[in-house]
Parts: structure tokens; sequence; C-alpha cells
């Protein structure tokens, strides 16, 4: 049986330490990752083995030749362009007819049972075998789910947290019968787990998933590349280590010279001919390349060092990679995370802060303090975008220097020449922002159309229109007034996609701004009649007949906010009798904390109440949500609200499908089924909930926490537009608010939140789903149980933070506290 290692990857993520030299290269414990996993398919006997390449391919020809130092027979097939994973298998489809063949990764550190694998395939007369791993945080690969023979029932690559239904992943490794190569297109991009598998899935080929108990590491990031080579150190990988262990864990290479009085506290590595002063101070995990000299009185832990390293007296590095051919002098520290690309200088004195990248060739000058980057970047937190857009504290995390970096690198995803839109809430903070990101759009080559302060809603509006290709809009966190949101639209006027953000991530990531010439510097606008062109479209779009005849008297609270601005306009125009209050833009307090919303509906209800008005609206402060009072001046909580409106829309529709989030209580569906009207259940990302939204038979979205979408005007959340909806289903239907509520059953719906670590969020899922065993589930989001009699518990991870939420349902409250509390011992228990 012959091998494939595909070693065609650009590790990205690994820069700079790939910057120049291709991922399968990257040494663990003084050995290409790739020669790790050669020396392994030796041990198993795959000696005649076809290495496909790409990028720097002539580096990897050079470093391994034909083979012949491992006592193997290499072939090598180069892809002109990248094909893909299964595309660059096929590209080497002639050295590989008649018999089956394993393909497996060069760039993953394992020790994983190959024979064991083979005879797995053989024995269950597969077509295909897919190697797997139980992982802690399954969300960078592609899950399977297996039944207990192991046949593959299922694929999900590179799922959210929402669609985790278990830990166990996909390795990259495979065997395969040679007709398999008869599904890919040659010359094509085709990836194996996106294509091919879920096509033979579906013809019903033998499919198989093999779950390996062995090491399996895919060294993607800085952390797992540093991780690697201490369990490489520990002794938890069976991989050869050069050298001879001088004392327990220690290991030195041939032509090493260690002073006697130097400190050695193992595991750790010193590579051929390196040589460590006295004085100086190797500690654990440490990792020491060829020829590398460590002077006196230096400090390492936990530090990986590539060849040719010089470490000047009384250096400290912990927890960093410094790169080959790379001085770091006297004097000089380097913290944790910090990565420093090859043949670089770091001179006496310097300081190189937390989780800091100097890309090749670069020279940090004496005693530089170093907290940003040097000219390319890579962020270190899990994601750029948060559920909010990119949030943090303003001036602290978020400063004009990162929006022009973060404005910059959406621009380098539109073409020149494209038209964008800026808009901000009233704030100070976002009206210093929105001046960077305008800088840096028009210096991309972006046309800007700055529409000023105005209500999100009409900032949505105006991106959706014709020849402009998406927008920034800058806000207050809710709740936050130190903290700052930037929202990212697509051309729809909707919050960019989870792939729109990944493209703008990547371009970010890598610095590779664009940057226009002197003559293609864009224009700003600043176009005029904004909320009139606004307020216009949406009285021609909603139906408000019968507003007027009916006499309604409504009270709204602005809340201090752009609502404001279109507000008491607009109701004028519909013919509404309307106390208005908060009317103003409040600079001072652009956004509120709960207590004070809570105060301000209990003073909103005082005045329906007093006023006899027919129900009040207080709207979020960019007019985005909104929540309502009822006619005896009771606050109607936002999931009750939901269903409140839904009852209207669906009794005046009588047809079509709504879309809600899978937390919804399921009262929902009694409410549109008693008119007819079906309901699409969706996941609970808001990203998901509008594109439900464009399907042409939705009448109607709502997400439960005051957000609105009504698809005969926009197909995003629009406070106002859900506003000037609600007077007319009132106005029309002749039943207060109140009595409408009133003939709505009651839900039985709790909701409670179990600290989770990220290390257990796959384990804790799979457990979840191998305890719902036998029962009814759901997987649209999280994984739904659901209970003959239509009691349900929802598990759902959360995207952001170290948290599971769970949700409960009954015909009363006691089932729901029961089950509650039965998947809340599910999660707690699989946390261990």
């Amino acid at each position: 049986m012959k091998a494939v290692v595909m070693a065609g990857g650009e590790g990205t993520r690994l820069r700079p330490m790939t910057a120049n030299q291709p991922k399968p290269l990257l040494p663990v414990v003084n050995r290409p990752i790739m020669e790790h996993v050669l020396r392994l398919l030796k041990r198993h006997g795959f000696d005649d083995t076809v290495v496909t390449v790409q990028f720097l391919a002539t580096l990897i020809r050079n470093y391994f030749g034909d083979g012949e130092e491992l006592g193997m027979n290499l072939h090598y097939v180069a892809e002109e362009v990248p094909l893909g994973t299964a595309g660059s298998v096929k590209n080497a489809e002639e050295h590989l007819r008649g018999e089956p063949f394993i393909v497996i990764s060069g760039d993953a550190l394992t020790d994983i049972d190959l024979s064991d694998m083979v005879r797995f395939h053989r024995e269950n007369g597969a077509m295909v075998t897919i190697g797997l791993k139980r992982v802690a945080n399954p969300l960078e690969f592609g899950i399977i789910i297996v039944d207990e023979q192991g046949r593959v029932q299922r694929f999900l690559e590179k799922p959210t947290w929402g669609q985790v239904f278990s830990d166990t992943v996909n390795t990259g490794i495979y065997i395969m019968e040679p007709e398999v190569l008869d599904e890919v297109a040659a010359g094509e991009v085709v990836d194996w787990s996106g294509d091919v598998f879920p096509k033979l899935l579906k013809d019903g080929a033998p499919l198989y998933g093999y779950i390996a108990d062995g090491y399996w590491e895919d060294v993607g990031t800085h952390e797992s590349y540093l991780s690697a080579q201490a369990d490489v150190l520990s002794g938890k990988v069976d991989v050869e280590i050069d050298g001879f262990e001088l004392s327990p864990g220690v290991w030195v290479a041939e032509g090493a010279e260690v002073d006697p009085d130097a400190v050695l506290k193992g595991p750790l590595y010193i590579g051929d001919y390196a040589k460590v002063e006295a004085g100086a101070e190797l500690r654990e995990y440490t990792v020491l390349g060829s020829n590398v000299v460590v002077r006196s009185e230096a400090f390492l832990h936990r530090s990986v060092v590539h060849d040719n390293v010089y470490l000047g007296a009384s250096t400290h590095l912990r927890g960093c990679v410094i790169g080959k051919n790379t001085d770091v002098m006297s004097g000089a520290r380097v913290e944790e995370g910090a990565i420093v690309g090859e043949e670089c200088v770091i001179e006496s004195d310097a300081y190189l802060s937390n989780d800091i990248k100097v890309y090749p060739f670069k020279t940090i000058e004496a005693g530089a303090v170093v907290n940003a980057n040097v000219i390319w970047e890579s962020r270190g937190q899990r994601s750029l975008f948060g559920p909010r857009g990119v949030s943090g504290l303003i001036n602290v995390e978020i400063t004009p220097e990162l929006a022009v970096r973060i404005a910059s690198a959406y621009a380098t995803t539109l073409k020149k020449g494209s038209v964008v839109t800026t808009s901000r809430d009233v704030s100070r903070g976002a009206r210093t922002l929105k001046r960077a990101v305008i800088s840096a759009l028009t210096a991309s080559a972006i046309d800007v159309r700055d529409l000023e302060v105005v209500p999100l809603p009409v900032a949505r509006f105006h991106t959706s229109q014709s020849g402009v290709s998406g927008g920034i809009s800058l806000r207050t966190t809710p709740g936050a007034p130190q903290s700052v949101d930037i929202l990212f639209f697509d051309e729809r006027g909707a919050d960019l996609s989870p792939a729109g953000q990944r493209k703008l991530e990547r371009v970010y990531s890598r610095a590779e701004y664009r940057r226009a010439f002197p003559g293609e510097i864009a224009e700003l606008s600043f176009p005029s009649r904004g909320v009139e062109n606004y307020s216009h479209e949406l009285l021609r779009c909603i139906d408000t007949s019968g507003v007027e005849e009916a006499g309604l008297k409504v009270v709204v609270d602005c809340a201090g906010g752009t609502g404001s601005l279109i507000l008491p306009s607009l109701l004028g125009r519909i013919g509404v009798d309307v106390l208005t209050v908060n009317n103003r833009l409040d600079e001072a307090s652009p956004t509120d904390t709960l207590a004070q919303q809570m105060r301000d509906l209990q003073r909103l209800g005082e005045l329906v109440r007093s006023s006899r008005a027919d129900f009040g609206v207080r709207f979020d402060p960019v007019a985005e949500r909104l929540s309502l009072v009822d006619d005896n001046g009771e606050v109607v909580d936002n999931e009750r609200a939901l269903l409140v409106v839904l009852d209207l829309v669906a009794a005046e529709r009588k047809s079509g499908r709504v879309a809600l989030p899978v937390t919804t209580t399921r009262v929902a569906e009694q409410v549109a089924g008693a008119h007819g009207v079906q309901v699409q259940w969706t996941p609970t990302a808001t990203d998901e909930l509008t594109k439900a939204a464009n399907a042409e038979d939705i009448v109607f979205a709502g997400d439960g926490r005051g957000g609105y979408v009504l698809p005969e005007f926009s197909r995003t959340g629009d406070g106002i537009a859900a506003f000037v909806r609600l007077l007319g289903l009132v106005a029309r239907t002749r039943l207060s608010v109140s009595e409408i509520d009133r003939r709505i059953p009651r839900a039985h719906l709790l909701r409670r939140s179990v600290p989770t670590p990220w290390a257990v969020k796959g384990s804790v899922m799979r457990a979840v789903v191998e305890a719902a065993e036998g029962r009814e589930i759901d997987t649209t989001d999280g994984v739904r149980v659901i209970e003959p009699g239509g009691a349900w518990a929802l598990v759902l991870p959360d995207t952001s933070e170290a948290v599971t939420h769970l949700w409960a349902e009954g015909p009363e409250s006691d089932t729901a506290q029961r089950l509650l509390d039965e998947w809340a011992a599910v999660v707690e228990q699989a946390e261990g």
C-alpha cells in the first residue's frame, strides 16, 4: 500500500514562522514535522510515498531528496495552483493506480497506529476509512458522526459552537480504495470532506471512521506548536528524539557543549553543536536548535529556539519562539506568546510584550518597548469579531489606529471604486473613530457616503440601496458606555456573514492592505434627505391603513438616541396622537444599563396609564430594538411581546412562514398555526435570522430580544418599521394590546447558564448527544432534546464566552424545571 503525504500548505496562521518556509518543515524537537510523519509511515511499512507540494516546494524537495536517508522512496507531485485536499491527491493519480493508499498530512504530529487502521479498513470492506480523534476544541476541524460499527453518519466542516454535536474530529488521515479518485474532477479545486465524502455518503458508499487512541495534534497555531514540543519532551507522543538523555528528561544531541554550571530543569532538548554557558538557566519544555549559543545568565522557559540563534547574556525568554539565524542581544526580554521571525536582530534591553509578532529581517532597536506587531501582524485573540461586531474599550482596545487597520482590511475585500456608507450614534467616541474609518476607506479607493448621526435601521436601509457594496456603523456598546462596537454591513445592509468576517480577518491578520495611488484617492460625500427618503419608503411599504380612523394614542420613549431624529415627524405623517419623551440626542449617555432601561419602562408605564394611551414603546438608543408597554401600563417582556406581534401578523396574513430562533417558546407554533401560518426555526445568530428572512414566503421574523424583521420593507432588524407595523395592526384589529396578550397561552420556558471551560465544550456536547440516545433530537442550533408530549430542553454552547446555555419548556413549570435540572446535571457531569 502506498502513502500520500500532503505538504502543500502555507500555514498562514503560523506566520511569521512560515513567512519564508513551508509549514511541514517547521521543527518539532529539532526535526521537521514532516520528518516525524515520514518516520511513522516507515515504521508501519509505507516505504513508497508520494509527496504533494505547492507552497515553497523546492525547500521540501531539497530537504528530503528522494528519501534515501530515511530508507524510503519519495516521489513529488507539484500543484501549480492549490487544488484542495482531494484535488491534490487526484493530481498524483498516476502513482496510485491499482491498489489502496493512505493519505496523511505532512504538518500534523501523530503516532496513530496506521497498521491497525489498515486492518480496520480491510475488515469492514470500506471504500474510505477516515482517521478520527477526540479533541477538546473541535471548532477548527471537521466533525464526523459514526454509528456503533464505525460507519459514517454525518459530516460537518468547521462548525460553530451551536453546531457541535460531538468532539470526534477528522484528522485528515484516510485509507482509500483507488476507485475513490474517479469521484474527483481533474484540475479542479475539490475537497474531501466538503465535496467528495458527502457525495459518497449520499450514494450509500461504505465510509467508515476509525477512532484512534494515539496522539494527534494539528500544529496549526502558535499555541499548538509550543504544546507539540512539550508533548514530545513529556513522552506523550511516540517519536524518535535525536541524542542521548544526559539526565531524566534532559536530551542532548551530538556535539553540544553544556557547561557544568548551567542549570538544566527538564524535560528539555539541546540540539547538535549548541553551546550553553555557565550560569544560563534552561527550564521545562525548552528546545534549542542546532548551533544555538546561550550566553551566561540567560533564562529560558517553555521557549523554542530554531537553528543558528545567538542569545546574549542575561536575555529572558518565556513561552516564545525565536526563528533561525536571529540574534537576541544582552538583556533583551521576550514574553509569552511572542514570535520572532528568522534573521531578525533584537538589540540589547529591548522588550517584546506578550503575543507580539516580529516578521523576518527586522531590527528592534536597543531599549525599544514593542507593544504592537512589527510591519505585519496577527491578533492573538480567538476571533476579531464578537456577537456585536468588533468591540472593545474606547482608546484601550479600540483605538483610532486599530479602526484604521480594520477599515483598511474591509476595504481590501472590496473592489476599488466601491461605495460604502458610514454612520454612528451620538457619542463622541463613535464620532472620533468614524473619522479614522473614513480616512482608511478613502485611502483604499473606496467612495464613502457618510450618513453622519442616524438610527441604525436608516443606515442599514441606505446601505441596501443599489450601487452600495457595504457599510460601517459605530455605536456605543449596549449597556457599556466605555466601549464601542464597529459593525460591518454587506450589500443588503445585513451584518457581515461569518464567511465575510473570516475574509476580513485573513486580510487583517496578514496586514496585506490595499492602498490607492494618488489619483485613486476616493470621494467623501454627505447624502441629503437620508432620513426623509427612509421615511417615505417605509410609509410606502408598511400598511398603516386605519390608524387615523382608530384615533390611536401612543407614548414613545426615544431614550435620548438617534430615533429622535425621525420618530416625531414620521408619526405626525401617519396621523397618530403621540407623546414623546427623551426626544433629544443625549451625547453624554449614548447607552443605558439594564437598571436604567427598567426605570424608564416603569416611567413609560405610568405615562401610558395617566394619559390613557393605547400602548407605549421604548426604543434602544439606535432605534434597532423596541420594548412594549400595554394599555394598562404593564411592561410586556420581550419574549411575550414577540408572541403579541406574531399573533397580530399571523391573524392578518393567514399564510406564509415566520422565522424564529430555536430558543423561542413553542407557544409560537400554537399562535401562528391558529392562523394558518408556519414557523421556521433558525439558529440563534443574528446572521442566520436575517438569512432566513430573505426567503420569499417569510412574512415576519423576530429574535425574542426586541428585534423584529418586516420583510415587506427590509430583510434586517428594524425597530422603527416594527413600531409602524404594530400601529397599523393594533388599529385594524380593534383589540387592545392587553386583550391580545390575554388570548395567547402562557409559556413555561426556563433558562440557565452553566460555566463551561473552552477545553471541554466539545466533550460536553458529545455527552449530551449520548445522554439523549433513544429520544428525538433537533440540531438546528446546539442540541434540542424533545420529550414525548412536546416538552423539550436545548443545550447550546456560547460562541464567545466559556458558558453553556440551557433552555427547557414544558406544559407546566414543574416539568420545565425538571428538564432544566436534568440537562444541567449532564453538562456539569461531562465537565468532570
